[in-house]
């Protein structure tokens, strides 16, 4: 597995780069088969220490954790328990999606725009309708079965997820609802 470590502001020393690829390579080889890559990122807020770490899996999921602390260690430390309980939590569905998939999880490219929010209602109206792009930046949009969208969404922590669905090849969206439950958009299947 290969290791981004870096910090935000903060030097990071060997022996923390050490203590990090010893155990988070152990717990994330103890549930997922072949992991390919990880990023961890250290910053500092305040008196807080910040440890952000997301490994993606050779079956194309992201798994995602953040931890904090006072101490740099005690962060990663929390970090890295978080995410064995997220794979340990989805270990047999991370092992038979890896069964049935032989090859890893398809992703095209695709746009993603960050556009101007409206902070104040005194605001001067706009020349056009067409609003503000702050930033734009490539995405990845995977090939997957609705069920591995909802637990890719899941393991990243994300309130919404946009991926080809692998049984009708059209874009599709799985969504956390404000009472808990998951949405699921399916164009297509309005036709």
């Amino acid at each position: 597995m290969q290791y981004q470590i870096s910090g935000k502001q903060i030097d990071i020393g060997d022996a923390l780069q050490v203590h990090v690829k010893d155990e988070l390579g152990g717990v994330v080889q103890k549930y997922a088969e072949r992991p390919t890559d990880a990023q961890v990122t250290f910053s500092k807020a305040a008196h807080e220490f910040i440890c952000e770490t997301v490994v993606h899996l050779s079956t194309g999921l992201t798994a995602q954790a953040t931890g904090r602390a006072t101490e740099i260690y005690a962060a990663f430390d929390q970090c890295a328990e978080k995410m064995e309980k997220q794979l340990r939590r989805y270990k047999r569905r991370l092992k038979n999606h890896h069964q049935s998939r032989v090859d890893p999880v398809e992703v095209i490219g695709g746009s993603s725009y960050i556009l101007a929010s409206e902070d104040g209602a005194d605001e001067i109206e706009p020349d056009s309708m067409e609003p503000m792009i702050i930033a734009e930046m490539e995405t990845r949009i995977p090939s997957l079965s609705v069920g591995e969208a909802v637990m890719q969404m899941e393991l990243a922590h994300a309130p919404v997820l946009v991926f080809r669905n692998e049984k009708s090849n059209g874009v599709n969206v799985v969504y956390r609802r404000e009472d808990g439950n998951i949405g699921w958009i399916d164009p297509g299947a309005a036709k």
